[in-house]
């Protein structure tokens, strides 16, 4: 192949573009935030909490638009084996949005936190925020080494220019707008990024449908004519492993530091509820193009096309399907606006996890943990630096390593199994403690790790209920694997002991020392008797008291007495009642 010249000149016209918009963003902002008295670290986190509906919801569902999920959406769909009824990642984070706005935007805007760390780091105390930290960081980096290969990947199908070079000036121009202005720098190129993708998309889908070597995709949803029907069917075998991935997509998508970096920046905590339902909306929209493309693949006849004879299925290649439709089924420039979208839809969820991967380890570890004397001016240098390295270590990834989606999925679900209930806890149950923390944590990790990982050729040592062993046979070489499958919802079961374990180790800590079982020099990770100790931080320390509306928090103002639900349930997730100003707070303990 040729380099294409009209494709590379889109190329860099869009990067162009931008870069430029980044700059213009940084620029018009230097100032927000930091007029009004907040830090100016605290405004490149969450933009002077600023954020309109506008932009705020562009950017929100951007985030979640990204390289993976047009590109994923489409090889599901295209899959014989799976079908649309398998392309779960519509629903499932366009449900996540929709819950995450009901039950967790409010009280975390309301409270006025800076990262989704905070509340931990408040209550379990630093080195318990240490440690959920570790999971957060990987999902953010191996989620953006991820979608960055998937792009040179991409890159390399219809403009045939090198992988490598493509996936480091991308990683690149994404790295030094969010040096440059932060969170306004990406929540503004999400507004160009987002109609790039819809408008490239949806540009190329009426010229694939088009051509002649494509048939009626409505009959080749019910009828197999060079594949099995693309809508896909969910055998009873496997109904219990949907719906585990299903929950997985619907919960595990909220406990994320890019989601909560939006909710933190709405102007108000309605907002803030509101940007989620808008985003929600909008993730479904997006996938639509998606799903065309990839029942598009599944209608052709391959050897009709530039492509050749044989599927890509049969070369393993499914999932380039989407750039593949592209590049042989579309006129060649119609191909470069697709481009275009696949290249947006990367740099714009690149760009907002390696923000948020620095957000949190300059201001939950650096910060609060190791240095609480830092000026803001250092704290803004530890971002600066943090995202360079976070970006780079992404980019290394991308390129050097082979697993980097089997480690991106592992991690995604340890954030589902370890990080969503201890979420739950700190914000819903009442009493729970470092202690309870550690064992969830625990828990949630060998339950997980328990059940293997395929990607990564991991294998199981908990073999769940159900578990089958299967064949797979690569195409292109050959090469015959067996791995084994859990049939079982073993990552819905290891996040619901995780939750339950918090629950239980925390009452059971507090129920020894309390009652004098056992004496409180062995409180030693001081969550118990020593409870206002250095350990567990101050709100002071975590939150500013102009960022507090407490006229925000929900209007429900339970009566919490001797009833089971005030025993366990934290009132103050639900109403501001008894709750005060940071400030009053501020007494000696």
């Amino acid at each position: 192949m040729a380099l294409h010249l009209e494709g590379l000149l889109a190329i860099v016209v869009f990067y162009v573009l931008i870069l430029f918009v980044g700059i213009w963003a940084a620029w018009k902002n230097k100032n927000s935030g930091v007029e009004g008295g907040s830090d100016q670290s605290e405004s490149i986190m969450v933009g002077g909490r600023d954020i309109g509906l506008f932009v705020g919801g562009f950017t929100m569902t951007a985030t979640w638009v990204g390289g993976g999920y047009i590109n994923g959406t489409a090889e599901y769909v295209y899959l014989p084996s799976h079908g649309l009824a398998w392309a779960q990642a519509p629903f499932g984070y366009a449900l996540s949005l929709v819950v995450g706005g009901l039950f967790f935007a409010k009280p975390m805007r309301s409270r006025g936190y800076v990262t989704m760390l905070d509340p931990f780091q408040q209550l379990y105390g630093k080195r318990m925020g240490g440690l959920l930290f570790i999971p957060a960081l990987m999902g953010e980096i191996f989620w953006s080494a991820a979608i960055l290969s998937a792009l040179g990947a991409t890159l390399s199908v219809i403009v045939d220019i090198n992988i490598n070079l493509s996936v480091m000036i991308s990683a690149l121009i994404a790295i030094f707008y969010t040096l440059v202005g932060g969170l306004y720098s990406v929540a503004y190129t999400d507004v160009v990024q987002l109609f790039c993708i819809f408008v490239g998309l949806w540009i190329s889908v009426p010229f694939a449908l088009a051509n002649p070597a494509v048939s009626d995709i409505g009959v080749t949803a019910v009828k197999k004519v060079f594949q099995t029907p693309w809508l896909g069917t969910i055998q009873p075998s496997d109904g219990w492993m949907w719906a585990d991935n299903f929950c997985l997509l619907m919960l595990g998508g909220i406990p994320w530091q890019v989601y909560f970096q939006r909710v933190l920046s709405a102007s108000s905590a309605t907002y803030a509820q509101v940007l989620s339902f808008l985003a929600a909306f909008g993730c479904l929209v997006m996938a639509v193009p998606s799903v065309l493309i990839g029942a598009i693949g599944a209608s052709t006849d391959w050897n009709q096309t530039s492509y050749g004879p044989v599927p890509p299925m049969e070369k393993d290649e499914s999932d380039m399907i989407l750039p593949i439709v592209l590049q042989h089924l579309c006129p060649p420039f119609v191909s470069f606006f697709g481009l275009g979208a696949v290249s947006a839809a990367v740099m714009s969820s690149a760009d907002s996890s390696i923000l948020s991967a620095s957000s949190m380890f300059a201001r939950n570890i650096y910060h609060l943990a190791f240095r609480q004397s830092a000026s803001d001016r250092e704290i803004v240098w530890v971002m600066r630096v943090t995202i360079f390295v976070f970006g780079a270590l992404a980019t290394a990834m991308a390129l050097l390593t082979g697993t980097v989606y089997g480690l991106w999925y592992l991690s995604s679900d340890l954030v589902y199994v370890i990080i969503f209930p201890q979420l739950i806890s700190v914000l819903f149950i009442k009493g729970t403690n470092t202690y309870g923390s550690v064992a969830g944590y625990v828990f949630g990790l060998l339950l997980r790790i328990g059940g293997g990982e395929p990607y990564l050729k991991l294998p199981p040592f908990i073999y769940y209920p159900g578990w089958t062993q299967e064949k797979k046979v690569h195409h292109l070489t050959k090469e015959v694997e067996h791995i084994v499958m859990q049939r079982f919802p073993f990552k819905t079961v290891a996040m619901l002991a995780s939750l339950l374990g918090n629950a239980v180790f925390s009452y059971v800590a507090k129920y020894l020392f309390e009652s004098g079982t056992l004496s409180p020099k062995y409180d030693f990770l001081d969550a118990v008797v020593s409870k206002h100790s250095k350990e567990i931080m101050d709100k002071t320390t975590l939150v500013g008291s102009d960022n507090i509306i407490l006229s925000e928090m929900a209007p429900v103002k339970p009566r919490i007495g001797s009833s089971l639900a005030g025993t366990f349930m934290n009132a103050e997730a639900l109403s501001d009642e008894g709750e005060t100003s940071p400030d009053l707070n501020n007494e000696p303990q």
